[in-house]
């Protein structure tokens, strides 16, 4: 008895030195993090465990409320919510356009609406050159297999919460396109213009 007791003694003893090392190597890096970024992460696992697909766990998906919506009515909805909100349209890609020439069958509506502000832009690759791969900021929409139109978006908290604390600027900057896209996407889920 006194042998596992002594056992159990040392496990625990070498489990917290373990401990004790983990966290002084871990807490500096730690200490560069956004403050706001174990949040993040607990919302990101959270959602990851509910549905079990990374990509879900990463968008915001907002169906359209009212059915009698066109997908066009949804896209100039989009534009124009944008616009009120000085963030540029800089394009669209229509897959489905895409999936019918390949295929030669009729396709469910599925196109990537692209916004931009240019100076934010500027600053996120001046900052970072992988940052780039968030722009531009994109909206799907996406009409599903019943039917329903939805609106899909990368949630931007992961970039700007996530890691390192970005300069007070482009935080500042990211966090005002962050709720830009949530204002037009949630807008135009309801018919806004």
């Amino acid at each position: 008895m006194s042998l596992f007791k002594n056992l159990l003694a040392l496990i625990g003893l070498a489990v917290l030195i373990g401990a004790g090392y983990g966290y002084s190597k871990l807490a500096p890096i730690m200490a560069e993090f956004d403050p706001g970024y174990m949040k993040i992460y607990t919302e990101f696992a959270t959602a990851l465990l509910k549905t079990r697909d990374p990509g879900e766990a990463m968008m915001w998906a907002v169906p359209v409320e009212d059915s009698k919506l066109t997908v066009d009515e949804v896209k100039d909805s989009l534009k124009s919510l944008a616009s009120a909100r000085n963030f540029l349209f800089v394009g669209e890609a229509p897959f489905y356009k895409q999936v019918e020439a390949v295929t030669g069958q009729k396709s469910r509506h599925i196109s990537f609406l692209s916004f931009c502000d240019v100076m934010v832009g500027k600053m996120m690759a001046d900052y970072r050159d992988a940052y780039t791969g968030f722009m531009p900021c994109r909206v799907a929409v996406v009409e599903d297999k019943s039917g329903k139109i939805w609106l899909y978006t990368m949630n931007l908290d992961m970039m700007i919460h996530g890691g390192r604390r970005l300069p007070e600027d482009l935080r500042k900057e990211a966090l005002r396109i962050r709720n830009v896209i949530w204002e037009i996407v949630n807008g135009a889920a309801k018919g806004e213009f």
